[in-house]
C-alpha cells in the first residue's frame, strides 16, 4: 500500500511557475513508476507526466513538452512536476499517482494508487 500527498499547488499567473511535490509513504518507492494527471472542471482527467522507477526515462504529454520537467529523489520517497511558463490553459487539479507493475505510462486505468489532488490556478 502507497499513500500518496501532493503540495505546492497555488494561483499564478500565467507565464509563471510552481513546482508540485508528492510524497509517498510505504517501501520501495523506487519499484513504483510515478505519474502526474490533471483534471479541469467537466473535463476527463487527463496525462501530464511520467517518469520511471529510478528516473532513467521521463515521458509528457506533448502540450507540456518543454515547459514541465517530472523528477524523482527515491532518498526521499519524492515525485516533482516543475511547471515553467503556465497558461490559463494548465488550470487543473494535479493528482500524482504510482503504478506498481509498470503497465502503462499515460492511461490513469493502469495507476494503483492516488493523492487527493492539488489545485493550480493560473490567471490570465
Amino acid at each position: 500500500q502507497v499513500q500518496l500527498v501532493e503540495s505546492g499547488g497555488g494561483l499564478v499567473q500565467a507565464g509563471g511557475s510552481l513546482r508540485l511535490s508528492c510524497a509517498a509513504s510505504g517501501r520501495s518507492f523506487s519499484n513504483y513508476q510515478m505519474g502526474w494527471f490533471r483534471q479541469a472542471p467537466g473535463k476527463e482527467r487527463e496525462f501530464v507526466a511520467a517518469i520511471s522507477g529510478y528516473g532513467g526515462s521521463t515521458y509528457y504529454t506533448d502540450s507540456v513538452k518543454g515547459r514541465f520537467t517530472i523528477s524523482r529523489d527515491n532518498a526521499k520517497n519524492s515525485v516533482y512536476l516543475q511547471m515553467n511558463s503556465l497558461k490559463p490553459e494548465d488550470t487543473a487539479v494535479y493528482y500524482c499517482a504510482a503504478d506498481a507493475f509498470m503497465s502503462t505510462v499515460t492511461a490513469s486505468s493502469g495507476y494503483d494508487f492516488w493523492g487527493q489532488g492539488t489545485q493550480v490556478t493560473v490567471s490570465s
